[in-house]
Formats: structure tokens, sequence, C-alpha cells
């Protein structure tokens, strides 16, 4: 079985055509949703990219990854599926970026360019096509279809998008890269395609820059006057940064939805050229986000803090030998943290110890998996503005902590703990724009015992399966004869 994971960059849930978006059009992946599993209710446990992505790649949540920003180093004890499908047999290949800084500790010279970047290479891929950087390889193709201007710096070159046919963009380019390696492929495969769209700069290509038009559907919800301290920070923040009004709102949203358009039309080429290659029945394909978009919700852009927004991404997979589950929509809870222990069933490898995640296998089958969560989770960390800003001099300050929040979402509320001790709670029945607050303490104190119990039950487990005794190393509760399964062993 071939094995393709796509992420879709900044790319929120709600707007896919087949979730009942009111504008957007996104009919490729609606196809993929009819013929294998959307999952209606699927979140990321992190945000920027970064932080994001390395809940997905590892299973793990972010208190236990402890990837906190854009450029922290990602521990190198830590499995991720990459490394599984090397167990499995696989050459995992990467055709575009990951954002994992590489962990120090494994570099011995000090000039190692890769103790300079966030952009770093999760350990397990090879990097067939390499997007990150200055997009050298965009430009030199670019350069060969007879560009012989091409702006300085990656924002620039992406913003020039809308100037050129969206036959020559980076959605364009990294297809036509992962179509022809496919094609070449003698032997099962394991490819991870990541594309920056719909990631700014809000800038479609080519005629998808003129698809939508720039009237604001559906209207962006309004934050109230009274909002935790947080909310009032970002949106002071934001106005300082770029102020925004209600015609700029509007075009940077037609933008959007023109770069999830043109990046979805892309992705029909994929199906395609899977289908002309002879593996479209051979393929499990899994389509997500590292995290989603706010696009002037609660009056702010971007992906930052506690917001539904933000966290909600699409969760697609069409497992061609479960046909059974095909055209089903969950809409229970799914997390990012759930891939790997998805692709660790389908490579036939134990899960990890490590991994936060269950699973969804049984969902992918048509089947109801035992003892499924009843709510969503994920975290925000903020300590990166303030050491950037210089307000704190030394690592270990305690303080710093405080500067995170975590959410816990169920069916009925939203309810965010603040490591500063405060918090907020949401009536989601009652105002599911998160603007209605829970003021009953009965019903906070049982979210906030629900998300200690959520913290307490997934807190560091790499070792605390093991305990040794005469007969070596053995499971928990003991038993001598019985092998252990465990990753960190099998390495």
């Amino acid at each position: 079985m071939n094995v393709l994971l796509i992420t879709l960059d900044q790319f929120r849930g709600d707007c896919l055509s087949a979730a009942g978006h009111e504008v957007v059009r996104t009919p490729n992946l609606d196809y993929l949703a009819a013929n294998g599993v959307r999952f209606a209710r699927h979140y990321s446990q992190a945000a920027p990219c970064g932080p994001g992505r390395a809940a997905l790649y590892t299973g793990m949540y972010q208190m236990n990854n402890r990837v906190v920003a854009n450029g922290t180093p990602l521990d190198g004890r830590f499995d991720n599926l990459a490394l599984a499908g090397r167990r499995a047999g696989y050459l995992p290949t990467l055709f575009g970026y990951t954002d994992q800084a590489v962990d120090p500790r494994s570099i011995n010279n000090p000039d190692d360019p890769r103790l300079s970047t966030y952009e770093g290479v999760l350990p397990g891929f090879e990097h067939e096509l390499d997007l990150t950087g200055d997009h050298a390889p965009l430009r030199a193709w670019l350069v060969s279809l007879g560009y012989d201007s091409l702006p300085e710096g990656v924002g620039p070159l992406l913003a020039s998008e809308r100037n050129r046919p969206a036959h020559h963009s980076v959605s364009a380019f990294l297809t036509n890269e992962a179509a022809a390696w496919i094609t070449q492929q003698s032997q099962p495969w394991f490819a991870h395609l990541s594309y920056l769209r719909p990631h700014p700069p809000y800038s479609a290509a080519g005629n998808f820059s003129t698809m939508y038009s720039a009237a604001t559907k559906p209207a962006p919800i309004v934050p109230t006057a009274d909002v935790h301290p947080f909310h009032r920070a970002a949106l002071a923040n934001a106005a300082a940064a770029a102020p925004q009004d209600s015609t700029s709102m509007a075009w940077k949203q037609s933008q959007y939805y023109g770069m999830i358009s043109e990046v979805d039309e892309q992705l029909g080429r994929l199906w395609n050229a899977l289908r002309a290659a002879g593996c479209w029945d051979d393929t499990l394909i899994i389509v997500t986000a590292d995290h989603g978009e706010q696009m002037g919700d609660h009056g702010l852009m971007g992906k930052l803090g506690y917001w539904n927004e933000s966290y909600h991404i699409p969760g697609i997979v069409r497992d061609p030998r479960r046909p059974v589950g095909h055209g089903r929509v969950v809409r229970a809870f799914t997390e990012n943290v759930d891939i790997m222990p998805t692709l660790c069933e389908a490579f036939g490898l134990p899960i990890p110890g490590q991994c936060d995640g269950r699973s969804l296998t049984d969902f992918l089958a048509g089947d109801e998996p035992r003892a499924w969560r009843t709510a969503a989770h994920w975290e925000f960390d903020w300590r990166d503005l303030l050491i950037a800003c210089g307000a704190f001099d030394d690592p270990l300050e305690r303080r710093l902590e405080q500067l995170s929040l975590a959410v816990l979402r169920t069916d009925h509320a939203a309810y965010v703990q603040f490591g500063d001790g405060s918090f907020c709670c949401f009536d989601l029945v009652l105002d599911p724009t998160w603007r209605t607050e829970i003021t009953d303490p009965a019903r906070v104190l049982v979210l906030a015992q629900e998300m200690l119990i959520w913290r307490s039950q997934h807190t560091d487990r790499t070792l605390t399966g093991m305990l040794m005794q005469d007969g070596g190393i053995g499971r928990w509760p003991v038993s001598p004869a019985a092998p252990l399964r465990h990753s960190m062993v099998e390495r």
C-alpha cells in the first residue's frame, strides 16, 4: 500500500463546500471525501506552523513534545511518522517543508546551517523537493519558463502569483514534481506533500485571484466589548501591525478563498496522476492542515490564541482497503495527534507509547471505536513574543510558562485555561461564536476538572510503561515473559 500524506497550510476546516460553506468551492476535496471518510470536527493541537506540525508528526500534545514556537527544537528522542515509515520498509519522501527545528544536541558543528533556521526537515524524510528558505527550485523553474525578473524574498515572490497564470503557481510546481515522481516509482512508496497554500501572502494565483468577489461572506465574528486581557492584547497588537478596514478584510478573504480553490484544483490533478500511474486504489490518502486561519473573526487575522477558527481544520482519509466506510462523515472529535497512530496501524507497526492520539482505523472501517474522546484539545504558547522583545533574559524563567493556554472544547462548551490562572468559559449552545461566557461556577468547575484529568492522563509516558526486573524489561503490569513492544526499545 502506498501512503500519501498531504498538508494544506493554514486551511480552515469550514472552508470546504462539502462542509456546507456558502461561498468557497472545493470539488476535488469534496470528491475525496465522498470516496473516503470526512472528519467534520477535526482539530490541530497547536499553532503556528512549527508547533502544529510537531503535534501532527509525533502524535503528541504540545505539553509533551514542547515545541512551543517556530524555532523551538524538536527533541531528537521522539519518534515520528517518517521514522515509523522507515521501520516499515518505506523511504519517506518529502515535497515541500516540515518546519521542524533540529535538536541542537545532535549537531557537532557550531556552523551547521540547520542551527540557524526553523525550516528544518523532520528526521526520517528524504527531501525530494525543497521548498524552504528562498524557494530556490521554484525560482529556477520560473526562470526556465521565461520569467526574467522575479521579486526578491519569498513573500513578494508568492504575492506576485496573481500576475502569473495559475499553472505557474507554487502549488502547480509542487504537483508537477510529485506527479512525475509517482510515475517513476516501482515499489510501494510513502510521500508527504506539504502545500504552502492557502498560507499568506493573501494573493491567489492567476484567475483564482478574481474568482471570488471582495464582498465579505460570511461576515466576520465581531468581538464583544468585554474580552479577556489576552484577546485585548491580541487586538492591540494586530491593530499596530496592520490596521484592518472592511475593504481590506474583504479583499484578503476573497484571496484566501481563491488560494483554497487553486490548491484544490491541483489536488484534482494529483488524483488524476494517481489514476494514470495505476495506484489510485493502492494508495492510502490523508489530507489535513497544520492549523487554521482567523480570517477576521474576533477581529484577528492569522492563527493564534484559543479560537476555534485557528484550530478547526480539514480531516479527510481515503483507505481503499476499507470501502465500506467510504462516503462517511464522522462527527466525533478527532485530532491531528491521531494521524501518527493511524499510520502506524497502516504500516503494521505497534503504536509508540509516546502517542497521545488514537488510531482512526475503526472509523475508516465504518465502525465506532471503544470509549472515544468527548472533547477536542489544543494549546497555544506566546513566550517567543516576549523573548523577542527582550522582556526575559533568563531561559529558565518560570514566568514564561504563564504565557500559555490550553483549550478543552466539548459539544456544549469551550473552557480556556491560561497559565497565569485566569480562564474563559464559553456556552456553545447559546452562542456558537465563542462570545457568551458561562458564569455558573458549578458548570465551570466541571470543565476545569475535565481539563485537569486530560492533562493528568496525557503527561509524558515515554518510559512509564516499563519496569526493569528479573528477566528483563517488561510491560506494566509486568510480565517478564511478555515481550515489550515499544519503539524506543525497537530502535
